[in-house]
């Protein structure tokens, strides 16, 4: 093949990777030896991203840091913590990476040094990099919620926002509760992971108490903001099937919370008191330690990112996709914190990397957004957004997507509905895992 049309044929390859999963391209070297791609953390967004570089150059030398031998998805897990979900069917290994040729490494990432190009490993190896892939997630501001700790969240007050043990210690918080006890749920400033994700928690928290007998029970939602995503099917599905059970409190009306008292349960704002016999206060968010480390944040504690490529704003060759960037500008046009926007991100990048390392320009990217949620076991919603890039903005395709519709006037139409997309979330979290770890 011809220089010329080797590039040619690589640009165009590139451009239609994010659709193909067959796609192969000639192999990328750098000074007589493979290229090496670095993938920091193992999530929807990295085990993507290490997958869809194989996938579109067997020749790349990729290799995954991971801390964590398996995977365990938020997506679906507040269905675990109210007893409609099992924890372990939302669990992945490494093993379908593995095979595809991803060097897997299971340790710690602890500092970047982004002159000589190197990740270092708490087990003490360094590893060189042409280019750096971070999807490290997100951390936790504990500071945000004055009396709130790391410590209680691992021991008496989990926020279970990381899926895992957390997520079993809330579910057997709940299930220790009586009729008539009062369950509260914080919800932090946006940007957070998983937008729509404490209303739905909520919801899960009343169909415990509605399939248990606590039909005295309540959840109390003290929320930072003042509006919520999908907002006008959530109050629809409370006030079919919680009638009076939850009740939801804005930041406008005392719901911001800043400070907890353990010993008493008590969540406090500036105006209100919330005492729950369960408390599940979810801190604020910032993207994960290792980014803010390496100084690839901005000073709200997000990772900026080329909203073409995702390639850092900060330092070059290094891409930052999932939850720890910001990609689009807040809070208008900016890419929801979801496992979806991760998962498409990562695509981009893996494309944009490979043209790098051959000189090319980067495609035209395309970025989705698919997110269900469910209040009850028969009843889902949903929400896909389609963006691209429009005069130097993050914009949705307004011809593409959609959300569920609200004003269903056939109560039997409506329960259809809300039961198939409730199947078809189950069959949407099986498809992309299998997309990121098969």
């Amino acid at each position: 093949m011809s220089h010329f049309n080797r590039r040619a044929f690589i640009k165009a390859a590139i451009a239609a990777a994010p659709a193909s999963a067959c796609l192969t391209l000639p192999g990328t070297a750098r000074a007589g030896r493979k290229a090496a791609v670095v993938v920091v953390g193992g999530g929807f967004g990295g085990a993507t991203a290490a997958k869809y570089l194989k996938l579109m150059d067997p020749a790349l030398d990729v290799t995954l840091v991971e801390r964590q031998k398996t995977y365990t998805s938020c997506p679906l897990s507040n269905e675990v913590i109210s007893g409609h979900g099992r924890i372990e069917d939302l669990q992945a290994g490494y093993d379908g990476l593995k095979k595809r040729g991803v060097n897997v490494i299971f340790d710690d990432a602890t500092g970047i040094d982004a002159a000589r190009k190197t990740v270092s490993l708490k087990g003490g190896k360094t590893l060189n990099y042409d280019a750096l892939v971070l999807s490290p997630g997100i951390d936790f501001n504990y500071a945000g919620v004055a009396g709130y700790s790391e410590e209680l969240a691992n021991t008496s007050h989990p926020h279970a926002w990381k899926a895992g043990p957390q997520t079993l210690a809330l579910k057997k918080k709940l299930e220790g509760m009586q009729d008539g006890q009062t369950f509260v749920l914080t919800v932090p400033p946006g940007p957070f992971r998983c937008p729509p994700g404490p209303y739905e928690r909520a919801s899960q928290v009343a169909s415990y108490f509605k399939h248990h007998g606590l039909n005295k029970s309540k959840v109390i939602i003290a929320d930072a903001n003042d509006s919520f995503s999908k907002k006008g099917l959530f109050e629809q599905a409370w006030k079919l099937q919680y009638p009076g059970m939850i009740e939801w409190i804005a930041g406008a009306a005392g719901g911001k919370v800043v400070k907890f008292d353990a010993r008493t349960n008590t969540a406090s704002s500036d105006f209100n008191d919330f005492k729950g016999d369960v408390v599940n206060v979810i801190p604020p968010h910032h993207a994960g330690a290792i980014a803010r480390n390496a100084g690839l944040t901005n000073d709200k504690g997000w990772c900026p990112v080329d909203m073409l490529t995702m390639e850092s704003t900060i330092q070059k060759d290094i891409w930052v996709v999932g939850d720890a960037c910001v990609h689009g500008d807040l809070p208008v046009y900016a890419a929801p914190k979801s496992a979806h926007s991760a998962a498409t991100q990562a695509k981009v990048a893996a494309g944009a990397i490979i043209a790098k390392l051959n000189g090319l320009p980067a495609p035209e990217p395309f970025f989705v957004n698919t997110c269900y949620s469910i209040t009850a076991p028969d009843w889902g919603f949903s929400v896909v957004h389609i963006y691209r890039v429009q005069g130097g903005k993050l914009v949705y395709i307004k011809e593409a997507g959609g959300i569920s519709p609200v004003n269903i006037e056939d109560p039997a139409q409506l329960r259809l509905q809300r039961k198939l997309e409730s199947e078809y979330a189950t069959g949407w979290l099986k498809n992309i895992m299998a997309d990121a770890f098969a």
